[in-house]
């Protein structure tokens, strides 16, 4: 890839008040704190209030983020939110983070990638800043899950959680984060994670409607298991770093069990993985900015770690980052 001029100057979290413990889940649908941590590791998740939306958590982790860094974001000149629960059609999340924050002069984009949104976010703000086309570029994700999860499905309200993170990605040509990238698409594996909208085909099947979240997760499984770990190496073979080298691997949190195992197909030792799903559930683009904060917040990520990233999920897409972890230089 064309080397870097971005840099990670600053991150962000924020996550609602309210708790959904699995003790709270046996209330609701037919299953046990046993069953869930077993199969997902979860303990506990988040749930937005139902006045609270995407944008409002997205407000919520910039400004987490702006209390902590002391960054201005008068100057910032592109808002990418990546979410696939947006307040709106339309308008956007990003315009509206734009309008709320008091951003006077900047473009503003949503990227739907799903659970690889924040990978793809990132992506997007690299090339944008080392094209030399824009500057400072805010990176938000950020999801609502609660407010399309079916709690009559036991095998999906177990995972999901709300949550969001936010990072500022600033130009800087003697320390950039971003050493290498591995992405891919799958399009025809769509049918088995989707929640309608508008239409109610695909690909010749017909869908559930009511605009809940559907996952095959056997199926998502073995896609995720099959095609990460090859990614993951497709990454590093790119990007002249050894496997032992990498200080901290990020997979996305999409349960503990499928993350354990693409960890161990990727030879990257348990200890050496961060996750945020113990707490907060599986926050699809959410959930590795929240590792990667809470890393940051234990003193375990530092400056000049190498960070591997992989974003997977919906659509089907997955995207891998490789990061010079670059706050605190």
């Amino acid at each position: 890839m064309p080397t870097s001029k971005a840099r990670i100057s600053a991150i962000g979290s924020y996550v609602p008040k309210r708790v959904l413990s699995n003790s709270d889940l046996e209330q609701m649908v037919g299953t046990n704190d046993d069953w869930i941590v077993q199969r997902t590791g979860i303990q506990e998740r988040r749930i937005a209030d139902t006045g609270e939306f995407t944008s409002d958590l997205c407000v919520n982790a910039v400004r987490n983020l702006q209390d902590r860094f002391g960054v201005s974001l008068s100057d910032v000149d592109m808002v990418i939110v990546c979410t696939f629960t947006p307040d709106f059609f339309t308008p956007s999340v990003s315009a509206q983070v734009q309008q709320r924050l008091g951003i006077a002069q900047c473009g503003a984009m949503d990227v739907n990638a799903a659970c690889a949104g924040f990978t793809y976010g990132l992506h997007l703000a690299n090339g944008l800043i080392t094209s030399g086309l824009h500057q400072k570029v805010l990176v938000i994700a950020a999801e609502t899950m609660s407010k399309i999860v079916d709690y009559t499905d036991r095998t999906t309200c177990v995972l999901f959680g709300d949550g969001a993170g936010a990072v500022l990605v600033e130009k800087d040509v003697e320390r950039p984060s971003f050493l290498a990238f591995h992405l891919g698409t799958e399009g025809k594996q769509g049918i088995n994670l989707y929640c309608t909208n508008l239409s109610l085909q695909m690909d010749g099947h017909e869908l559930s409607r009511g605009g809940r979240l559907v996952q095959n997760g056997r199926e998502v499984y073995k896609w995720a298991v099959a095609t990460v770990p090859p990614g993951v190496q497709a990454l590093i073979d790119g990007s002249g770093v050894e496997t032992e080298d990498i200080t901290w691997f990020v997979p996305h949190s999409s349960n503990l069990r499928m993350i354990n195992t693409i960890s161990e197909k990727c030879h990257v030792p348990a200890e050496r993985m961060l996750n945020s799903l113990i707490y907060y559930g599986n926050t699809s683009s959410a959930t590795i900015p929240l590792a990667l904060d809470q890393g940051v917040h234990d003193g375990k990520v530092n400056a000049g770690d190498k960070v591997l990233l992989y974003g997977f999920g919906g659509g089907l897409t997955h995207c891998g980052l490789l990061i010079d972890w670059g706050i605190g230089y």
